[in-house]
């Protein structure tokens, strides 16, 4: 298999303090997310871990919640503060991974729809093969301003799965078969 990477996208203390956390699929998320992280080291695959900065509120360096989840366990081998959705912009990111001969990324975390997609859809686009491990990402239930319909988390992730794969941007895998894929 191609020489991969990890990329941890913005699992982090900040989400707990937004007006829309919940912990409905917490639980699910951690033992995933743990079980790819345990895997990927076991492999001696590279961990990225990627953690999202803003100037302001619960993304602000000066909170202290710009730190890995609780009680996810992970040393990564480097880690890049973000200010885009895209964890390839604004970042040593990319140099860091075709430094190291890295054509392969394994990606998961929070937000699906949003800075995990994003990435992968850089990536995609940057020459990257994308495994996109839905079980190991998380989101929360999201409003329609137009129509005011709320979406669950679950059809929020089908939505990505949806798009990603009928745009052939990533594989759409689960840990297993992204871990058997190493």
């Amino acid at each position: 298999m191609k020489n991969s990477a990890l990329l941890i996208v913005d699992a982090q203390e900040s989400f707990r303090h937004r007006p829309y956390w919940t912990d409905t699929d917490l639980p699910a998320f951690i033992k995933q997310m743990q079980a790819l992280i345990d895997g990927c080291f076991a492999a001696n695959v590279p961990i990225v871990q990627i953690l999202h900065t803003e100037d302001n509120g619960a993304f602000a360096l000066s909170t202290g919640w710009v730190r890995t989840l609780e009680p996810i366990k992970v040393k990564p081998d480097v880690l890049f503060h973000k200010r885009f959705h895209s964890a390839l912009e604004g970042t040593p990111l990319r140099g860091w991974l075709i430094a190291r001969g890295i054509s392969r990324l394994i990606i998961g975390g929070i937000r699906t729809e949003e800075c995990c997609e994003t990435t992968t859809r850089h990536a995609s686009d940057s020459g990257f093969e994308v495994d996109f491990v839905m079980d190991a990402t998380m989101t929360f239930p999201t409003r329609l301003s137009r129509t005011e319909r709320v979406f669950s988390s679950t059809e929020v992730k089908e939505r990505t799965e949806l798009v990603l794969a009928s745009g052939q941007f990533a594989h759409i895998v689960t840990v297993q078969e992204a871990l058997a894929r190493l």
